[in-house]
């Protein structure tokens, strides 16, 4: 009942601002795009907390065209919609566009993605994509996928890098997955004849496994343990932990668990070639600042945990 409440008010307090939008004070006035704002940070907040599937289903429903609107509004791609805190909103660096996502929480086992490329253009461009990533799991690290099929996932950072063929950008996302694994993923965004295409044969992998370029990098490891995936600014590529197979938990099966190296990709000519080892330096001990049980006198003074030698 209170998250159906919340629903509730959440729609009556959207209703209730569209009718007061022209009644502005001198000391606040208020734009149409900071309504649409409110009430999205209030829809974004149900998606993410609300306890019934239906309601966040609902939520998701309304947020959709109340989105849409607000990016109808004049200037709406520099406005920064600071309070949708569950939304994840990508710039490139150099400003073309940005990348709208976010995540629904059906069950354990299912997550649906959401997003949007908003183009930076004087009237609205926008680009809604649709998660079909149930349906694409064959030859995954190798498809050209367009906008209506597109392998969904929440983006947190995003890259750009030239190639012969022109300006691409690297996504690079997480996908909830199933109860026991997870997933990030390095994407691939162009545009061929203004649209939108996700997927591009850039990843090299010079080993047999891998003999042809692959269009996406996808990791799938153990929800029991955390897999760094990102683009480093000191090192100059993209790096990414090591996984090997274990068996994971009860009813789990075979996962992959970081082995503590890392593999990359450097940028060449348009590509990027896979490091297969980042870091070589080996240390025959972990680091300290003094041997630890050599010495009895300063053992036998040591407190414990609780303060007790």
């Amino acid at each position: 009942m209170r998250s159906f409440f919340l629903l509730v008010l959440c729609v009556f307090l959207a209703k209730s601002i569209d009718a007061q939008v022209d009644i502005v004070t001198e000391e606040q006035p208020r734009s149409q795009i900071e309504v649409y704002e409110d009430t999205l940070g209030l829809l974004s907040f149900l998606i993410v907390n609300d306890s019934l599937e239906e309601n966040r289903f609902l939520a998701v429903k309304k947020f959709i065209p109340t989105l849409v609107n607000a990016l109808k509004e004049p200037n709406s791609f520099n406005y920064p919609f600071e309070r949708l805190q569950s939304v994840s909103i990508q710039y490139p660096a150099d400003s073309t566009f940005r990348i709208f996502t976010w995540q629904l929480y059906v069950d354990k086992d299912d997550y649906r993605y959401y997003g949007a490329i908003q183009m930076n253009s004087d009237s609205l461009k926008l680009f809604p994509l649709l998660d079909r990533s149930f349906q694409i799991q064959e030859e995954l690290d190798y498809k050209s996928l367009p906008p209506e099929q597109w392998y969904g996932s929440l983006y947190y950072n995003i890259r750009d890098f030239d190639t012969p063929k022109g300006r691409k950008y690297l996504l690079f996302g997480f996908d909830g997955y199933s109860f026991f694994n997870k997933r990030k993923v390095v994407d691939v965004l162009s545009f061929n004849q203004d649209k939108p295409v996700f997927g591009a044969p850039v990843f090299v992998n010079a080993s047999p496994s891998a003999p042809r370029p692959k269009s996406r990098v996808v990791l799938t490891y153990s929800a029991e343990t955390a897999v760094k995936l990102n683009y480093d600014e000191h090192l100059d590529l993209v790096i990414f932990d090591h996984l090997i197979q274990e068996m994971g938990l009860a009813g789990q099966g075979p996962t992959q668990l970081p082995d503590g190296s890392y593999e990359g990709y450097k940028l060449e000519n348009g590509q990027w070639m896979y490091v297969e080892k980042v870091f070589h330096q080996v240390s025959e001990e972990a680091p300290r600042e003094e041997p630890v049980f050599n010495d009895k006198k300063k053992r036998k003074n040591r407190k414990n945990l609780f303060g007790q030698r």
